[in-house]
């Protein structure tokens, strides 16, 4: 009877195995179902939006992107904008609506009237956009999925004045620019004045030559 209390022995180690390995693959297969390959939110969406609705997407001071914004006088009277950007990517077009720390776009606004949406540094605003006297010229940065990336409640953006010196400007000044921020137009030779609100520090947006 020997021999057959030693193969019960074995056959109970082999269950005992079995048991323990089939345990083990379980476990790990709910931790990849559960184990948080989704990523992260990136933020806090506020209840606060936009003046089109979009909500900000609050961020901390030190994870923030920032924004700066140059308007200057061209010959043709239109306006060229430039952007300084610092920890903040411009995404492709066609990127996914998805917020990503740290990229996303610009749109530009003159008066808070939104008149493009910006993935590239520099733009030619046209002159129909800005009639006869002060205007501002607002950058502003969103996540590719529409949200305000904001800071301690504001939006996170950089504000230039211009004054166009012209004594008459065409009819209806509405209109939206072509797909890289730029439209056609004309204007008397404008004036510049500028300021900088928001993020961008004084001596980085604003400026004239």
């Amino acid at each position: 009877m020997s021999w057959t209390r030693a193969l019960l022995a074995a056959l109970a180690v082999c269950v005992l195995l079995l048991t323990g390995s089939a345990g083990c693959g379980t476990s790990g297969t709910d931790e990849q179902k559960n184990g948080g390959d989704s990523p992260a939110p990136v933020g806090k969406v506020l209840k606060d939006t936009d003046q089109e609705g979009r909500h900000y997407r609050e961020v901390g001071k030190k994870d923030a992107p920032d924004v700066g914004i140059e308007v200057q006088p061209n010959a043709d009277d239109s306006w060229r904008v430039r952007l300084t950007l610092e920890d903040f990517r411009l995404s492709p077009a066609g990127a996914k609506a998805k917020a990503v720390a740290g990229r996303g776009f610009v749109r530009l606004f003159v008066d808070d009237r939104p008149v493009a949406r910006l993935r590239t540094l520099e733009c030619r605003l046209s002159a129909r956009f800005v009639p006869h006297g002060t205007h501002h010229v607002t950058a502003r940065l969103y996540a590719d999925d529409g949200t305000v990336w904001a800071v301690d409640g504001e939006p996170v953006e950089s504000t230039a004045d211009i004054t166009a010196s012209s004594l008459s400007a065409p009819s209806g000044t509405g209109g939206s620019p072509d797909p890289d921020g730029t439209a056609s137009g004309a204007l008397s030779a404008p004036g510049p004045t500028f300021r900088t609100e928001g993020r961008g520090s004084p001596d980085r947006g604003g400026k004239a030559s």
